[in-house]
C-alpha cells in the first residue's frame, strides 16, 4: 500500500473556522479528461509519481509482468487498458494538497465523468499530439465551459509523429474558441523531441533522459541556451522563431483569463516517459484556483468558511475484494469535516452520522479523521447515500441535483442461474445505485426481468463482469429494439402500452420514479405524438449535449 498521501491533512482543530478558508487555499481538486487512448491514466500516474506519492509508475498497456496504473484497479481496466471508471487520487504537493481525479475517457462511460466535473476546481486536458481535438474532447470540454471550469491543456505523446505545436495551438483556438497560452514549448518535431522551453525562463533548454519503461521520473538538465543552439541547431533556431511568433501575438500567461475560461494555459510532454510532467504539476499549485463558494439549488451560494457541506458524486462498491464494502464518494464543500460527526441529508432531512471515513488513493485508503473544502472523502457502508446527495450542518444547504443523461441502449437483464436470484436482485440495484446503468421496470415484465439502460453499449461489460465477479450472478442480456428515450406521464405511459400501432413501450425508471417513453426511432417518436397529442413527452438531456 502506498503511505506517502497519509500525510495530507493538516493539524488544524477541528471546528476552527478561523483557520478553514487557510486550508481551503491550500487544496487543488480537479480531473484529467481526454478522449480514449490519449494516456489520461498514464498521465495521472505520472503526475502521483512527480509528486512522490508512490515510488514507479505503471503504464495502462504495459509489458507482461508490469503492474497497472494506480487508478486503474478494476478487472476489466487491467484487461483492456482503459479506464472505466472514475479515481481519487489524494496527495502532498509543494506544501498543497491535490485531489486528483481520473475519468473515463470512453464515451459509454459520459455519465461518470458527467458527474466527477461537478466535483473539481479545474480539468487537466489531454490532447494525443498525433490525432489533435477529438469527439469526446469537445464534449468534455464543453462541460467544462456550462461548469465554469478552467482547462489547463497537456499535448501528450510528443515523443511520437504527429501534428505541428501552432498547427495545434490554432485547432484549439478555432474549435474552442479558447485563447491558446504556451508555458512550455518543444524543441524537436513531434517524434524527435530534444528537450523543452519553459517560456517563463527561455535562457535555457529542459533536456531529459528517460529512465528504463519510464517507471521512474525522466532525469531532467537545465542546458543553457547557447549551449543548445550549438547542440540543437535548426530545432533551437525554429523552437524560438515560433515563440518569438507566439510573442508577437499576444499568447502570453495570463492567470485571470484562464480562471475566467477565456485562455487555457498549454504544456509539451510525454506522459509515459515522464517528460514535461513535472511543470504541468507545477502549473496545478500555480495557476489552478483552490475552492471557493459553490452555487446552490435555488439561488445563493455556499462560502467555503461557512458550516460543513458536502457533494456526493460517485457510489462504489467491492473496490477492495477483501472488503466487499461500499464507498461514497464526498467533495468538501464547506467547512470542516470530522469522522463521526452527524449531518443532515438534505434529501431526506434526517440525521446521517460518518462512523467509517477514508482517505483514498486508487484502490488504497486510510481513515481519515478531519477534511476540508476540496478534500474528497470516501464514507464507507454508507447505504443511504445517492449520487448528487447533499450533507451539511448548521444552516440548509442543497448543491444543484447531478444530470442524468437520455440513455440509447437498453437490455432485458435475466440471472443465468435462478439459484442466485437473492444476488442478482442485490447486484442489479447496487449498479443501479452507482449510476453504472440505469434500471427500468414494467408491470408487464416484473422486477425479475428488469430492463438496463445505457448511454454505450460497453457499460452491459461493466455489469456482466461485476456482477459475476463481486455478486456471484451471471446475467444474461436480451437486447431490446430501442435507441431514444423520453420522459413522460401516466397518460401518455397508458397510451403507448395500450397502443396497437406504435412501436414502443412505457418503463418506469427505479432510481427517481420518473416514466420513460422508449421508441426505436424518431419516426415513431412522431406517430405517437400525432396519435395522442395530449401526452406529454419531454426530451432527456443527451449524453453528446
Amino acid at each position: 500500500m502506498n503511505t506517502a498521501h497519509k500525510e495530507n491533512h493538516s493539524d488544524t482543530p477541528p471546528g476552527n473556522m478561523g483557520a478553514v478558508a487557510g486550508e481551503a487555499a491550500r487544496r487543488r481538486t480537479f480531473a484529467v479528461i481526454s478522449h480514449p487512448d490519449a494516456g489520461k491514466s498514464t498521465l495521472t500516474e505520472a503526475l502521483a509519481l512527480h509528486a512522490r506519492a508512490i515510488t514507479s509508475a505503471g503504464a495502462v498497456h504495459g509489458k507482461s509482468g508490469r503492474r497497472g496504473v494506480a487508478s486503474d484497479w478494476m478487472e476489466m481496466e487491467k484487461a483492456r487498458g482503459i479506464s472505466v471508471t472514475s479515481a481519487v487520487l489524494q496527495f502532498a504537493y509543494r506544501g498543497c494538497v491535490l485531489n486528483l481525479l481520473d475519468t473515463p475517457g470512453h464515451a459509454d462511460f459520459s455519465e461518470d465523468t458527467y458527474r466527477v466535473l461537478a466535483a473539481v476546481d479545474c480539468a487537466v486536458m489531454l490532447i494525443d499530439a498525433a490525432k489533435g481535438l477529438e469527439e469526446q474532447t469537445r464534449k468534455l470540454f464543453d462541460v467544462c465551459r456550462h461548469r465554469g471550469i478552467p482547462v489547463i491543456t497537456f499535448v501528450n505523446k510528443w515523443d511520437r509523429p504527429g501534428h505541428g505545436a501552432l498547427e495545434l495551438l490554432d485547432e484549439i483556438e478555432r474549435e474552442f474558441r479558447l485563447r491558446p497560452t504556451p508555458v512550455t514549448w518543444p524543441v524537436g518535431a513531434p517524434g524527435y523531441l530534444r528537450g523543452l522551453i519553459d517560456v517563463r525562463d527561455p535562457d535555457r533548454m529542459l533536456r531529459y533522459t528517460r529512465t528504463p519503461g519510464g517507471t521512474h521520473a525522466a532525469l531532467e538538465k537545465a542546458i543553457p541556451a547557447a549551449r543548445a543552439a550549438e547542440e540543437e541547431g535548426a530545432d533551437w533556431g525554429q523552437a524560438n522563431d515560433e515563440l518569438e511568433l507566439l510573442r508577437a501575438d499576444g499568447a502570453g500567461l495570463d492567470r485571470d483569463s484562464f480562471l475566467a475560461g477565456l485562455s487555457t494555459p498549454v504544456f509539451f510532454g510525454a506522459a509515459v516517459s515522464n517528460i514535461g510532467v513535472r511543470l504541468l504539476l507545477d502549473a496545478v499549485v500555480d495557476l489552478a484556483p483552490a475552492p471557493a463558494a459553490r452555487e446552490l439549488e435555488g439561488g445563493g451560494t455556499r462560502p467555503v468558511d461557512a458550516p460543513f457541506s458536502g457533494l456526493v458524486f460517485k457510489v462504489q462498491a467491492n473496490m477492495d475484494p477483501a472488503h466487499r464494502d461500499r464507498i461514497a464518494f464526498l467533495r468538501v464543500c464547506s467547512g470542516v469535516f470530522e469522522r463521526g460527526a452527524t449531518f443532515t441529508r438534505a434529501a431526506s432531512g434526517k440525521p446521517f452520522a460518518t462512523k467509517y471515513a477514508h482517505s483514498v488513493f486508487g484502490q488504497d485508503r486510510s481513515m481519515v479523521d478531519t477534511a476540508y473544502p476540496g478534500d474528497v472523502v470516501g464514507l464507507v457502508n454508507a447505504t443511504a447515500l445517492r449520487v448528487g446527495d447533499t450533507l451539511y450542518a448548521g444552516p440548509a444547504a442543497l448543491f444543484p441535483p447531478m444530470p442524468t443523461f437520455a440513455p440509447e441502449h437498453f437490455a432485458v437483464a435475466r440471472p443465468a442461474d435462478l439459484s442466485r436470484s437473492k444476488q442478482f436482485r442485490k447486484g442489479i440495484a447496487q449498479l443501479d445505485e452507482e449510476g453504472v446503468v440505469q434500471v427500468l421496470v414494467s408491470d408487464t415484465r416484473g422486477e425479475a426481468a428488469p430492463i438496463l439502460a445505457a448511454v454505450g453499449p460497453m457499460q452491459f461489460d461493466v455489469v456482466q463482469a461485476r456482477m459475476a465477479g463481486e455478486f456471484s450472478s451471471r446475467v444474461h442480456l436480451e437486447t431490446l429494439p430501442y435507441r431514444l428515450a423520453r420522459a413522460t406521464d401516466p397518460a401518455g405511459a397508458e397510451a403507448l402500452n395500450a397502443s396497437q400501432r406504435i412501436t414502443g413501450e412505457a418503463l418506469t425508471r427505479v432510481r427517481d420514479k420518473a416514466l420513460l417513453a422508449l421508441f426505436p426511432d424518431k419516426w415513431q417518436v412522431g406517430s405517437f405524438e400525432r396519435a395522442f397529442p395530449d401526452a406529454r413527452l419531454g426530451q432527456l438531456l443527451a449524453a453528446h449535449e
